[in-house]
């Protein structure tokens, strides 16, 4: 038995749960990545609304931006210690998980983004290749992916509901989608699933997108263009990858 098998013993993974046997898997959230990274050469992470969309922005601008798991009071402390910003929430001052917030970053800037989904879910992985996508570098991100190892897992990291648990998110599945439909090799039926949904929306990807419950949720709070800037489909050429903790071009 091998090291991996045995983690996923011992976690209690039923192995058929691991999409064993295609080199192109999709799962789910915090318990996805943990279960699939440790058998993948490359993890794609993707949190459309809006983390990996804020990090794909902040880094074509040359921005170094560092994920943290939780926004509590440790937060500043980190953020000195890594001589960096510390993004606010959204609505607040400066820099924040709002994707409008950085479109003017400058080059050179190191900002900690703390986010409960995205941030939290890229930390997951363990011995795999992370990279951050979203719509914006859905098909950048495919294709450094390609080259970088035949067993990808492509992570959609959904919402959470009040008690925790997971809330698949439509927006992340579009996105995952989006990832999966650019790569080759066999797929899980997962993965299909994933990119059948992306190519199903068509010319209505904006449109689902703006409507879906995130959305308007984000909406409903006055951000509408950064609902606008996530949905715009392959405008950038820029991969973050995380290396030694941080999301970097």
């Amino acid at each position: 038995m091998s090291e991996d098998q045995k983690t996923h013993r011992a976690a209690g993974i039923v192995p058929a749960h691991l999409q064993a046997g295609f080199d192109v898997r999709c799962e789910w959230g915090l318990a996805g990545i943990e279960a699939l990274a440790p058998t993948s050469d490359v993890v794609v992470v993707v949190d459309v609304l809006s983390f990996t969309t804020c990090v794909a922005i902040a880094v074509a601008n040359g921005a170094v931006v560092i994920p943290y798991r939780f926004r509590d009071e440790t937060a500043p402390d980190f953020a000195a210690q890594s001589g960096a910003l510390l993004a606010s929430s959204r609505g607040g001052h400066g820099y924040s998980l709002s994707p409008a917030s950085l479109l003017e970053i400058p080059a050179g800037t190191r900002l900690v983004l703390p986010s409960p989904n995205g941030a939290t879910i890229s930390l997951a992985a363990q011995g795999a290749r992370i990279v951050a996508a979203c719509l914006r570098n859905a098909t950048a991100v495919a294709r450094a992916a390609a080259g970088s190892g035949a067993r990808i897992a492509v992570i959609p990291c959904g919402e959470k509901w009040p008690d925790g648990s997971l809330r698949p998110a439509l927006e992340d599945w579009l996105g995952a989608g989006a990832v999966i439909a650019s790569l080759n090799g066999s797929k899980s039926p997962e993965a299909i699933a994933a990119e059948r949904l992306f190519a199903a929306a068509g010319g209505e990807l904006t449109g689902l997108l703006r409507s879906c419950a995130s959305a308007r949720e984000i909406i409903d709070r006055g951000f509408a263009t950064d609902v606008e800037l996530a949905a715009e489909l392959d405008c950038s050429d820029v991969v973050p990858v995380l290396t030694n903790g941080a999301f970097r071009a």
